[in-house]
């Protein structure tokens, strides 16, 4: 048991909690590694499909925990390795943004492929405000997935953004309303839908995409991934699902 985070599988779907509500969630630089040890165990557990973090309480993440910025050698920076952790996940990654979210926890929740937001979901990055700076795959996955307006927006001017504006910049996926049960909800429904689909496919789908994005993708050996697909034994089960005019069943990965 760790005092940051606890990992919960149940059928297709692993959640991943940010467990310290008195403090807003914070990372305690000391238990990364065991969170990171969280991912991989629900990575390698046949059968799971999606995963969704997402923090107690009514914020998502607070970053580092204050008392841990003075006491880590930030060029072997700890942040960086659980927000690529989190990036690399085969499966589909929901962030439930349960609340606020604040420096470092803004890119964790970046490093998800989803993010889903209720009225109450705030972001502000501090870090100019004290003078310190993100690790550079952050920088390159806040101007990637916000572009470089957002992205300056967000850290060089330390703007705070509400949840509209979140939404507006492409940071939230998706605004649910303000109804209780409203979030659980969205992310159940997102959860479900990518549970019920090709299992590999999906994953190969999301790193060719993650391959093209990051400017690494081997073309010559995509295309014969990609003619391989249609042969698979995921697509001989779709379809005879579209024959038969039934729900496809694929097997666990």
């Amino acid at each position: 048991m760790i005092e940051t985070a606890r990992l919960e599988i149940a059928g297709p779907r692993a959640t991943l909690t940010l467990t310290r509500p008195a403090k807003r969630n914070a990372l305690l630089m000391r238990e990364i590694p065991a969170v990171i040890g969280l991912i991989d165990q629900a990575e390698a557990t046949r059968g799971v499909r999606v995963m969704v973090v997402t923090g107690e309480g009514g914020t998502f993440c607070s970053g580092v925990a204050f008392d841990d910025l003075a006491g880590v050698d930030w060029t072997d920076n700890p942040l960086e390795k659980l927000c690529e952790r989190v990036a690399r996940v085969a499966v589909p990654t929901i962030c439930a943004l349960n609340g606020g979210v604040h420096g470092g926890g803004v890119d964790l929740a970046l490093a998800c492929d989803i993010r889903i937001g209720t009225p109450a979901s705030r972001a502000v990055a501090p870090p100019a405000r004290i003078g310190v700076m993100y690790h550079v795959t952050g920088l390159e996955r806040f101007v990637a997935r916000l572009g470089i307006t957002a992205a300056k927006r967000l850290l060089a001017l330390a703007e705070p953004m509400d949840a509209d504006e979140l939404l507006r910049i492409g940071f939230l996926d998706q605004l649910t309303g303000g109804e209780e049960g409203a979030l659980a909800a969205a992310v159940d429904a997102h959860a479900a839908r990518i549970a019920g689909l090709a299992p590999q496919t999906v994953r190969n789908f999301k790193r060719l995409l993650d391959d093209i994005a990051a400017g690494r993708l081997d073309r010559a050996a995509a295309v014969a991934e990609i003619g391989a697909s249609f042969t698979s034994a995921e697509a001989r089960e779709g379809y005879a699902a579209l024959t038969e005019k039934r729900a496809p069943v694929y097997d666990d990965v």
